[in-house]
């Protein structure tokens, strides 16, 4: 199998202070963009939904040692414990496995 065969789905609302939610997430995003040990095997998109305050993050993984180096990582830690604060609590997660998709998926 190749790409992404895992993933996960975060999702909350959050409706604090947006400029700190995107420095938190523009900061993990480039911490993962900088690890050469998850280049072309680890995604991750955050989201915010068109109406409400509704955030969704989607990571994709190719195996589970990637994901076990990303949180192993102290910039992992920290982005998780942001995430906490900003859902005041643990935020809702669904790890999922890819069954199908279409051409670059």
């Amino acid at each position: 199998m190749s790409g992404h065969e895992f993933g996960i789905v975060i999702t909350y609302d959050y409706d604090g202070d947006e400029a700190d939610w995107q420095a938190a997430v523009d900061g993990f995003i480039a911490d993962i963009d900088a690890d050469p040990r998850l280049k072309g095997r680890f995604t991750y998109q955050v989201n915010r939904a068109l109406e409400g305050p509704g955030r969704i993050h989607i990571g994709r993984w190719d195996e589970p040692e990637t994901l076990a180096h990303l949180q192993g990582q102290d910039f992992f830690k920290a982005f998780a414990g942001k995430v906490g604060e900003f859902a005041g609590g643990a935020p809702n997660a669904t790890r999922f496995g890819k069954v199908a998709g279409t051409t670059g998926t």
